[in-house]
């Protein structure tokens, strides 16, 4: 399995850039269709968590552009799987969206995961929300205040990470095996806070995910961060080793830097609002332009910013990519 990971990374990120959105010019009909309509927004994970947390804070000003109420309905189960072929399932009456972990629904296809019965190239993007930070942090209760620590217990880390093809696990699996950490992946955790609360009991010793979701438990001194996965860190992250300046400093460096910048690449996916196939095109376009219009707005950008939520829109043309970057928090 680890292998077909490490396979498939590069493959996955480049398939999914390849997907194309169309235009995002909306039209009357679609307005009027949309006016007083209820749109059905699914969180393929429980509530509380970061997926949850980006949608409950987009919604209102999707309601704003769109004329319509948008009712959050949250559908865990199989690390985001099953929300996300109920996305992929549901009318194509444009009345249904959501957010999805799309890394991990690329990796799942590919890797042909029972369960993930849908096609990733096959959805109707709305654009991404965000491009996540990807961090490995560290319960207090493990002792591990730095990466050096971590290598050097003499005993497997126990990392815990959600269903088997989810995002943690797959940063688990592919930074594990490229820089050689003595780990045990522990999956099967139906979202990412269910970690956090193995890693109080001291069930878990670490676990990777986003810094968004990260900072809370690192503000509150629960968590330590011990690792990154970017090549230029700011912020926060300054001072903190890099995946890429370790593999560096390992044999075959440059084989080990290669696999990760096709990690890294996967996890540029981020988190894409997506339609199920076969919306009536007048209505896909005004949801986009609706949803572009949502993350633009001043009052959003404030309330990510307020929230410790990165907001980054990213939209893809038929002809390329035209990549929309908003503020960033």
């Amino acid at each position: 399995m680890r292998r077909t990971f490490l396979k498939t990374a590069a493959a996955g990120a480049a398939m999914f850039a390849a997907i194309g959105l169309g235009t995002a010019a909306s039209g009357q009909d679609a307005a009027e269709f949309y006016k007083d309509n209820v749109i059905k927004w699914i969180v393929p994970y429980d509530p509380g968590g970061g997926y949850d947390e980006y949608s409950r804070i987009v919604a209102p000003y999707l309601e704003k552009y769109t004329g319509a109420r948008v009712d959050i309905a949250n559908m865990p189960g199989s690390g985001g799987m099953k929300g996300a072929v109920e996305i992929f399932n549901s009318p194509s009456d444009g009345l249904t969206v959501g957010i999805i972990n799309g890394s991990a629904m690329v990796t799942n296809q590919l890797a042909e995961i029972e369960g993930a019965n849908y096609k990733v190239g096959d959805y109707n993007y709305l654009g991404r929300i965000v491009a996540d930070q990807r961090v490995m942090v560290a319960s207090k209760a493990s002792g591990i205040m730095t990466y050096d620590d971590l290598v050097a217990n003499g005993s497997p880390e126990i990392v815990g990470a959600t269903g088997l093809g989810g995002s943690t696990y797959v940063d688990a699996v592919i930074t594990g095996d490229a820089l050689e950490i003595d780990q045990k992946v522990v999956h099967g955790f139906d979202r990412s806070g269910d970690i956090r609360t193995a890693m109080l009991r001291g069930d878990v010793h670490a676990m990777w995910g986003s810094l968004g979701s990260a900072l809370k438990g690192i503000e509150s001194g629960d968590h330590t961060l011990i690792l990154h996965g970017e090549k230029n860190p700011t912020g926060i992250l300054e001072g903190v080793p890099s995946i890429y300046d370790i593999a560096m400093t390992m044999d075959d460096g440059e084989r080990r830097v290669k696999i990760l910048e096709s990690w890294e690449a996967l996890s540029a996916v981020g988190r894409p609002v997506a339609a199920p196939p076969g919306v009536p095109e007048d209505r896909l376009a005004f949801l986009r332009d609706a949803f572009q219009k949502a993350m633009n707005d001043p009052e959003f950008v404030a309330q990510a910013k307020e929230a410790k939520r990165g907001a980054q829109l990213c939209v893809w043309r038929r002809h390329g990519r035209d990549r929309q970057d908003g503020d960033r928090a």
